[in-house]
């Protein structure tokens, strides 16, 4: 049912949907026209409705809305429980077919097996019967156990009346039955063997007495069993009557139990229709049993799932590992590369400080030994360091080599990459410390070059710089020992990992080649293994697919990744540089904060400007439309318009030109933020990759660096093209405001005087003139963007076609994996088809073995019967003339069953052969698959290795590529750098070019006189100053042919702008003679007639909404009461259909199980008595073998003629017996035939009515469709209805807007009104004063720094106060020339006086006009609303109607549902009656065959006497018996023999009836079903035509309804379109009589302007008179000129100054331009130092470091010191001032000794002993003066100059203590002039002063020291101004500096040359060096 209802549904759908998409479509033509009236209505209305009747309007809209709301809720409940209800009557049919079918399918499966144990039992039967006489044991025991077997269980045969429904009663017998057969198997079995053992033993006796006691035997035997059978038959009998007795017990309990399961299926049925998902759970145990084993199996299956995913995870995770090692290798080899470099950059370096060397050396060879031994020592001491790391990395990396070879094959490729990455990081660590080291020599390079230098000017000077220069060069030498030990260590580590690296790729191939090892034995493997096995192997091939596609994407993700590390490293740099630039950023911030205020003032006066343009706009707009037809008749006015339209398309134009600027803007933005995202995304993704890589970036800082500075340039670059961009759109929308000044001025412009006009004219002239200006700039700023933008649009486009070039590649890659992959699955085809040959192959083995087995089993059965044939034959001989019957028979049938063995042999054996050869075939197209496995695994090989070299080319184009790029953005950079420069001034350019050129190659003359510069080096330059040339004179021809173009636009602009000037002149006169028109009083009264008009349909449109929302409410009640019904139907629907369930369940369950049970059991009872009837057959044939046996013996006795003829009338019964059943055969097969012909007929019958219900279905499910078409457009329209409401909102929210919008504008035109007036009053010259104020602010607010402009503004003020000044002076002239015109004046007055009334008139008029228009929008407004409202009412009402109709039509459809209901359930108790009708019949069939078995069972007990009757006479007569009997018994025997066959014919015939009889009434019940579907489907098509004809007709209705509507709406435009005429014509006809009065006005006023020309002429008459006779007035004219002359005089001064002030302005604006491009260029060199400095910052934390070491090293040094000068300067004291007294006693005793005339010779040799000079000695001779004080001073003074070293006594301060202070103040002074030259500083502290490296070191540095270098720097230039001065108190101590020269005393050498002292007294700049020491003194 439910698939049929499936169908139909679907068709009627597919038929309904046609006509609801027509539907839809008209409705969709409908709901636009709608639209478009309503944007119509939007358009012209602009007022509002009253708020009561809005607010009335929309509370009823508003409840109009929740009804509607609330009906389709309940509409959608509705139709949710329908469908619920449908879905569980489909699940409950589904349950009960699923049941049924169970049912069905293991009552088959039972009554199979129930057959198959019968056969099984029959066969044992027959086999107990052919096992021969002479075992005679096994027979007696099988008939025996079988006796037994039935008597032991009686539950197996219950009453006929009973039930059979327990199906787990069943099962236990059936198991019972099939365990009794395999035990009666295995004893068959067994006796078999014994028989045949038996048979074998006789074969092999020929003993006849073993015969003969094996005689006695069997008798003993039989005679035991005939006693066995007389037990067992009481038994059986006994059996038999407690066996009925229990049978009825067990009838009587099973009743019982069938009433209990009754009631349980019934409270269960009820428990199912309260929760709906409990189903009958008591006969289905075996189904649960099922269900578990399937969820087993499910879990097994999802484990066996979990493992195949686990497998596919590892192998994906190795793959992973193996990428991840090649991407290793990859990058060790990058590194290795980038070593060699180094390497070669540092020999080359090495070179390079060779030859300075060699240079140095000769100025440095007088160096003492001592530093050199020291230097040594630590050279030596940091080469053991680096020695002892690279051995402990060496000895590492031999770990490292060690692990790898210990390592399994399988997993050593992960580790070796881990060790690998180490023995990387270590390397690089290396590399660091080595270009650390570079860098130190690279600074100790500069150190010697600075030095050199220095030497070169102070070696005249000084010698003791020798020293320090072989210091230097002692260094140089240490470091190159360094530089060639680091070298040598580098090459052993290159060469290690080269080892490495070799090791690496051998373990690759030794994994390489184990894979393919494995993957061979995986592949024979697969052959053996099952199909669980072939699957992973399936899935291992497409892991190997992902792999290769993973070794693509890898290769991809590692260019990704380079590209991503160049940008990680830029964005380090930039994020360095972010820092440090933070500090200036702060001050910029400020003033972008402050510009960014002003921007915001700015747009919100923007802001303001629009909305006043818009309402300038829309008056525009209005008079146009009112001087349209005035201007047609004039010929000018055709010339203003086309004017007026150029001016437009300009406007346009330059509007175009800045959106499509804007969306460039935006485009370029988006990009930015696309690239920032990608670049956010790109870091997140390379943070690992960072921390592997920090280490090897430190070495690429300066290339990072670099790449900084060009991303800086870029990013300024577009900050200034942004600005610039800012700018442009300010100044467009500034120019726009500008020109809507104008235009307001303009309209103004009529309430002021003529002459006032013209002066206002000229002004507007000039100030187009100067925007005509300001627009040629734009422009050229607009072309000079066009030009970047299409050179950056080419460099785009490069870019894509490269990557456009990549791509194709990658698609050829993806093109050729492709292939590969069609190719694997194909072979993957193959493979699978050679595994399904190889299963077929399997299986025909499994047959030929199963065959060969069979073979065996046959030939020994052969064999056996061979030999029981010979056997016989024996017999036979022996056995002389008597031959037995049974004998001969066995013989032939035996004979027969040999030939059939043969031919089955035969047989047997061609089918072995044919198997053979399959075998063969299919073995030889195994070893051709694996040939073409093998090659095909060759070729993929092959493959991959074209792949990856493929991928390796392509990773080196991409490489190549990036580099290019990189390169062209270098270019582009470069020219976008020259492009700016040169735009700012090419000419002075051009200059400073070539002048820096001249100055370079000065600079490289005089360096090539020091340094001797390479010839290449100044090749380079040249090319670069060539090209640069080229550039420039490019760059000359552009600019050339800029200007040109610039000169033509501003020409051609300057053209048009006069043009319009021109035409808006005379718009203004038309507006001028417009006004004075007063014929505005038609137009009044016309549009109050239009009011009056307008009110009246507004009512009428009133009355029609209130009828339909009378119509609408009743609509709803009606709808209110459907609902109600359609509730009470479906309730009654769903109790019908809960009463059709219980009948279906109850009948179904009942009526069927109970027919096919009684049958099963029926059979089951005939084929227990036909058993019955067989044994009773078989103890007959032994009775009778036994006769014969003893008829045998005796046959020479005589028989009885009592037994004779009871023998003979037993025949003759047997014989009737025969012909009856016979004749029953007979009839039973004519029954057959004709059931067969019938049930021919009735398929015939079946498959016609199956034809007609396909037809029917057909037709069902097309009216479906058509149902669910009408329920979707249905659907559709209520869709729409919610649209409209919301489109009613919408309208009513943009009424409301515009009432707003129009409050606002009256506001603005009220706040506006004044400020033209006040702007009016204003004087010409202000009105240009402040237009040129505004126009320098626009200007000079483009420019960047705020100072500048605050200075402008100042000066500007000053102009201001100046041009104040002028107007005053031009007050006082024109107060003077007042007087002269005071009667022109009154005349203009007069007429001024009339023009102003007139205006006042036309304003009256205009303010009732715009009363007028505002009253007839507003009624306009609310008729619209009002039509709308009616249209929206008209709507729901009609949406309601058709609700209705569908509730009807669904009423309808129940109502029809529950007729068929009721239908079916008649139907159903009809199908009942019938069952109980036919269980009844069943019953009374059950009682025959009781009657039967009873009639069977005296049968059975007539046949027992008559048994025992032959055993009484076999006892009786067991001597003497004839032949006569042995016939008659033989024909007793063949005639039993013949009921036995007959009796089995006859059940075959009975089961045969039994089955086409059901199978008849099956197909009778068939027929009949069809037959009712087949009425229904024939009323449901009924039905639906109807319906469908019913739905046809309603929307032709609708659609009639519709073209009606259409009709009105059309006449309604029509009439519309006619008042639109004839207002249009009114207004036409008020436009020409405004046009008349306009010339009459002209008229007047010619006749005006007439008469004033008279007054003139009379003026000129009367002037002439007045000249004539004032003369006298001519002296004080010819005063009053001369006064004028000076004052002009004094004018034109004035101007001359304030042009030579404007000149110096300009001049200073071009200065301070010239400094900020200075400034620019400054901070560019700034951001340069910057990055220089963020570097040395770097390097200056790791000296920081180093210093802090050092300094603690020093700290102990100096202590050492200090104990060492206290042991010195007590050494000093003590022995420095004596002389040793022997030899000055015996110098002074010679000296008195001595004769006068050598005395001089004496003291001279006292004098140099004790220092003393020759010519000072000569002095002292010459002098006569000899007193004690002169022997003091001399010997006082003396000694500061001989001996400055010599500290003074306390006991010589006593003497004279103001000429010895004095004294010692001049040795002081002496010894504080340093002679020895300092030594330079470092190159870390010889730094720009405003660097920050050099504040961090001054604020490390004491104050003291600062002070001391700031008064030296001051004071010397020749000594370097980081030199303190050397303390007279310390004597031994070397001086101090801030560089390299540690504190150098005598005794120690020093330590390093980054040792920093500082003096502890510093001399201050202001006082001298006395004052200083007499302050030291006094302390």
């Amino acid at each position: 049912m439910s698939s049929w209802l499936g169908v139909l549904g679907s068709g009627l759908g597919q038929s309904l949907g046609q006509v609801g998409g027509s539907l839809a479509s008209l409705t969709g033509q409908i709901s636009n026209f709608t639209k478009d009236m309503l944007m119509e209505g939007t358009e012209e209305v602009e007022a509002e409705l009253p708020d009561s009747r809005t607010k009335e309007i929309e509370a009823i809209h508003a409840i109009l809305r929740s009804e509607n709301e609330r009906l389709k809720k309940l509409c959608t409940d509705l139709e949710e429980k329908h469908e619920a209800s449908e879905i569980q009557i489909k699940q409950q049919s589904i349950s009960y077919r699923n049941q049924l079918q169970q049912k069905e399918v293991e009552i088959s499966h039972l009554k199979a097996r129930q057959i198959a144990l019968q056969d099984q039992l029959l066969k044992l039967q027959s086999a107990a019967q052919s096992v021969p006489s002479g075992a005679g044991v096994p027979a007696t025991t099988a008939s025996s156990s079988f006796a037994y077997g039935i008597s032991h269980h009686p539950s197996a045969f219950r009453d006929d009346d009973m039930d059979f429904g327990d199906i787990i009663s069943s099962q236990q017998e059936i198991n019972r039955l099939s365990n009794e057969v395999s035990r009666l198997e295995s004893e068959v079995g067994h006796w078999r063997h014994i028989a045949q053992t038996s048979k074998a033993q006789g074969t092999h006796s020929s003993d006849q007495s073993e015969i003969c006691k094996l005689q006695n035997i069997i008798k003993e035997l039989k005679q035991n069993r005939s006693q066995e059978i007389d037990d067992h038959q009481h038994e059986m009998s006994v059996l038999q009557n407690a066996h009925q007795q229990k049978l009825t017990e067990i009838s009587r309990r099973h009743r019982e139990e069938l009433s209990d399961y009754e009631e349980q299926i019934e409270e269960l049925e009820n428990l199912l229709q309260q929760g709906g998902s409990g189903v009958v759970e008591t006969d289905l145990s075996k189904i649960y049993e099922m269900q578990k084993t399937i969820q087993v199996l499910q879990t097994e299956k999802v484990e066996s799932t979990k493992k195949m995913e686990e497998l596919e995870d590892k192998i994906k995770d190795i793959n992973k590992k193996l990428s991840s090692a090649e991407n290793d290798r990859d990058i060790l080899r990058r590194e290795q590369e980038q070593l060699n470099v180094e390497k070669r950059q540092i020999m080359e370096e090495c070179e390079n400080l060779k030859l300075e060397c060699s240079k140095l050396q000769p100025s440095a060879v007088k160096q003492s030994d001592t530093m050199t031994e020291k230097e040594r020592i630590l050279a030596q001491s940091a080469s053991v360091e680096e020695v002892f790391r690279l051995q402990q990395a060496l000895s590492d990396a031999e770990n490292e080599i060690m692990r790898l070879s210990s390592l399994n094959q399988d997993n050593s490729l992960a580790e070796d990459n881990l060790k690998l990455k180490m023995h990387i990081e270590v390397l690089e660590k290396e590399k660091l410390l080595l270009s650390q080291e570079k860098e130190e020599l690279q600074m100790s390079l500069l150190k010697l070059n600075n030095e050199y230098e220095v030497i070169k000017s102070t070696a005249t000077r000084d010698i003791s710089l020798d020293s320090e220069l072989h210091d230097l060069r002692l260094n140089l030498e240490a470091k190159e020992q360094e530089l060639n030990q680091s070298i040598g260590e580098k090459e052993t580590l290159i060469a290690e990992i080269e080892e490495l690296d070799r090791q690496n790729q051998e373990a690759t191939k030794h994994m390489i080649l184990i894979k393919d090892q494995l993957s061979k034995q995986q592949n024979e493997g697969d052959s053996i293994i099952s199909k669980l096995k072939q699957d992973l192997n399936d899935e291992k091939k497409r892991v190997h697919q992902l792999e290769d596609d993973k070794m693509d994407i890898t290769k991809e993700l590692d260019v990704q990744k380079e590209k991503l590390i160049q940008r990680e490293v830029a964005l380090n740099d930039l994020h360095l540089t972010k820092q440090k630039l933070e500090d200036k950023v702060e001050n910029l911030v400020d003033q972008l904060n402050k510009s960014q205020e002003n921007n915001v003032s700015i747009q919100k006066e923007n802001l303001e400007l629009k909305e006043r343009i818009r309402q300038n706009e829309e008056e525009l707009s209005r008079i146009r439309n009112e001087l349209t037809q005035s201007l047609n008749q004039d010929s000018n006015s055709n010339f203003k318009d086309t004017l007026l339209k150029e001016r437009e398309a300009e406007v346009r134009n330059l509007k175009q030109n800045l959106s499509e600027l804007e969306q460039l803007n935006e485009n370029l933005k988006k990009v930015a933020f696309d690239i920032k995202m990608e670049n956010e995304k790109l870091v997140l993704a390379c943070e690992d990759v960072r921390h592997q890589l920090e280490d090897s970036l430190a070495g690429n800082n300066q290339l990072s660096l670099e790449k900084n500075t060009i991303v800086e340039t870029l990013k300024m670059e577009k900050g200034e093209i942004e600005a610039e961009l800012c700018w442009a759109k300010k100044r467009l929308l500034e120019e726009a405001n500008k020109y809507e000044k104008t235009i307001e001025e303009l309209s103004n412009a009529r309430n002021l005087n003529t002459s006032a006009l013209q002066l206002e004219h000229e002004h507007l002239i000039k100030l187009n003139q100067k925007k005509d200006m300001e627009i040629a700039e734009l422009k050229k700023n607009i072309e000079q963007m066009d030009t970047d933008h299409k050179e950056t649009k080419d460099v785009l486009s490069s870019s894509l076609e490269e990557q456009k070039q990549l791509t194709q590649l990658i698609n050829e890659k993806e093109i050729f994996i492709e292939k590969l992959k069609e190719r694997s699955s194909k072979l993957q085809e193959e493979l699978d088809k050679y595994s399904q040959a190889l299963r077929k192959n399997e299986i025909l083995r499994q047959t030929i073995e199963e065959k060969d087995r069979s073979l065996g089993s046959m030939k020994e059965e052969n064999n056996h019967l061979q030999e029981e044939l010979e056997r016989l034959r024996e017999q036979q001989s022996r056995t002389a003339p008597v031959a037995d019957p049974k004998t001969l028979d066995s013989v032939t049938e035996l004979a027969s069953e040999v030939s059939q063995l043969n031919t089955i042999k035969e047989h047997l054996e061609e089918e072995i052969k044919h198997h053979q050869k399959i075998i063969e075939d299919q073995n030889q197209s195994k070893m051709q698959l694996l040939q073409s496995l093998q090659e095909q695994k060759k070729e993929m090989d092959e493959y991959r290795y074209q792949h990856e070299q493929m991928n390796a080319t392509h990773t080196q184009l991409f490489l190549e590529k990036d580099e290019e790029i990189k390169n062209l953005q270098k270019t582009i950079e470069q020219i976008k750098t020259q492009l700016h420069e040169e735009r700012q001034d090419i000419q002075t350019d051009n200059s400073d070019i070539f002048q820096e050129t001249k100055v370079q190659s000065l600079n490289i003359e005089n360096g090539s006189e020091k340094h001797d510069l390479s010839k290449a080096e100044t090749e380079r330059l040249v090319k670069g100053i060539k090209e640069r040339e080229l550039e420039i004179k490019l760059l000359n021809e552009k600019n050339i042919s800029l200007t040109k173009q610039i000169d033509q636009l501003s020409k051609d602009e300057v053209g048009k702008l006069t043009q319009i000037i021109q035409q808006k002149d005379l718009e203004i006169q038309a507006l001028h003679a417009r006004i004075s028109s007063t014929s505005y009083t038609q137009d009044v009264v016309y549009l109050q007639q239009q009011l009056q008009a307008y009110a009246m349909e507004r009512e009428k449109v009133f009355a029609v909404l209130n009828e339909k929302t009378r119509e609408n409410s009743h609509l709803k009640t009606e709808y209110h009461k459907m609902m109600d019904i359609v509730a009470a139907k479906e309730a009654a629907l769903i109790k019908l259909q809960d009463e059709n369930k219980k009948l279906s369940t109850r009948f179904e369950s009942s009526g069927q199980d109970m027919f096919r049970e009684t049958i099963q059991n029926l059979s089951r009872i005939i084929r227990e008595k036909d058993i019955e009837i067989d044994a009773l057959s078989q103890k007959c044939q032994t009775l009778l073998a036994v006769l014969q046996t003893s008829s045998t013996g005796n046959e020479a006795g005589g028989v009885n003629s009592n037994q004779f003829e009871e023998l003979l009338q037993e025949r003759d019964k047997l014989k009737q017996q025969v012909k009856k059943m016979e004749e029953w055969k007979q009839q039973v097969m004519t029954t057959v035939q004709n059931m067969q012909h019938e049930s021919a007929q009735l398929q015939e019958e079946l498959h016609q009515l199956q034809a007609q219900v396909l037809v029917d279905s057909d037709n069902n499910s097309k009216l479906q469709v058509d149902y669910t078409g009408l329920i979707q457009s249905y659907e559709q329209n209520e869709t729409k209805l919610k649209n409209f409401g919301q489109e009613l909102a919408q309208v009513q929210h943009s009424i409301g807007q515009l009432c707003n919008t129009k409050d606002l504008l009256l506001g603005k035109l009220d706040i506006i009104s004044p400020h033209l007036s006040s702007a009016s009053l204003l004087t010409p010259q202000s009105a240009e004063s402040l237009r040129a104020s505004k126009s320098d602010v626009l200007s000079e607010s483009s420019e960047l720094l705020q100072q500048e402009l605050e200075e402008l503004r100042k000066s500007l003020q000053e102009k201001d106060a100046t041009i104040r000044t002028l107007q005053e002076n031009n007050h006082r002239l024109s107060d003077s020339i007042a007087a002269t015109s005071e009667l022109e004046r009154k005349e203009h007055e007069q007429t001024d006086s009339e023009i102003k009334q007139l205006k006042e008139k036309q304003d009256v008029l205009q303010k009732l006009l715009k009363e007028k228009d505002l009253l007839i929008k507003a009624k306009s407004d609310q008729l619209l609303s009002s039509n709308e409202n009616f249209t929206n009412k008209v709507n729901e009402n009609e949406l309601l109607r058709q609700a209705v109709t569908n509730l009807k039509e669904r009423i309808l459809i129940l109502e029809m549902d529950i007729g068929r209901l009721k239908g079916e359930n008649e139907k159903i108790v009809e199908t009942s009656r019938g069952k109980e009708t036919e269980y009844q019949a069943l019953q009374e069939t059950n009682m025959k065959f009781s009657m039967m078995l009873r009639e069977k069972e005296f049968e059975c007990h007539s046949m027992k006497e008559k048994a025992l009757a032959f055993e009484q006479l076999l006892k009786e007569k067991e001597q003497g018996k004839t032949g006569e009997l042995n016939q008659l018994l033989n024909a007793v025997k063949s005639m039993q023999e013949k009921t036995v066959v007959f009796q089995q014919e006859r059940d075959q015939v009975m089961l045969a009836l039994k089955q086409k009889q059901m199978e008849n009434t099956a197909l009778q019940n068939e027929v009949q079903r069809l037959r009712d579907k087949e009425f229904r489907s024939n009323q449901e098509l009924e039905r639906l035509r109807n319906h469908l004809l019913e739905s046809e007709d309603s929307y032709t209705r609708e659609a009639l309804a519709a073209e009606d509507r259409e009709a009105k709406l059309r006449k309604k435009v029509a009439v519309l379109e006619e008042k639109l005429v004839s207002s249009s014509n009114a207004m036409e006809n008020a436009s020409h009589q405004a046009s008349v009065q306009v010339e009459s006005l002209q008229e007047q006023l010619n006749v005006v302007s007439k008469q004033r020309d008279e007054t003139a002429l009379q003026l000129s008459v009367s002037q002439e008179q007045v000249k004539q006779y004032a003369l006298s007035l001519a002296n004080l004219q010819m005063v009053l000129e001369h006064f004028q002359q000076e004052e002009k005089a004094m004018y034109s001064a004035e101007l001359e100054k304030q042009k030579q002030l404007i000149a110096e302005w300009k001049k200073k604006a071009e200065n301070l331009e010239g400094k900020v491009i200075s400034l620019q260029k400054r901070l560019d060199e700034a951001n340069a130092a910057l990055d220089s400095a963020s570097r040395l910052t770097e390097q200056l934390d790791v000296k920081e470091e180093q210093i802090e070491e050092l300094k603690k090293q020093n700290e102990l040094r100096q202590e050492m010191l200090d104990d060492v000068q206290k042991k010195l300067m007590n050494l000093a004291n003590s022995s420095e001032g004596k002389v040793d007294k022997v030899l000055m006693r015996n110098l002074f005793i010679g000296h008195f000794h001595t004769p006068k005339n050598r005395r001089h010779e004496v003291l001279q040799l006292m004098g140099s002993i004790l220092g003393v000079r020759r010519e000072e000695m000569e002095q002292l001779f010459h002098d006569d003066q000899g007193g004690v004080t002169r022997w003091m001073t001399r010997w006082l003074g003396g000694g500061s100059k001989s001996v400055p070293n010599t500290p003074l006594r306390p006991n010589q301060q006593s003497v004279l203590n103001s000429s010895f202070s004095e004294l010692f103040l001049k040795f002081l002074e002496t010894e504080s002039h340093p002679s020895i030259p300092p030594p330079k500083l470092s190159v870390h502290d010889m730094k720009p002063l405003d660097s920050p490296g050099r504040r961090k070191r001054d604020t490390n540095a004491p104050e003291s020291f600062k002070d001391t270098a700031e008064s030296r720097s001051s004071r010397r230039t020749d000594v370097n101004p980081f030199l303190a001065p050397r303390s007279a108190a310390v004597p031994l101590i070397n001086p101090a500096g801030l560089g390299p020269g540690g504190p150098g005393h005598l005794l120690l050498k020093p330590i390093s040359d980054v040792l920093p002292t500082f003096t502890p007294l510093p001399a201050l700049p202001d006082n001298s060096a006395g004052v200083v020491l007499k302050e030291l003194l006094k302390q």
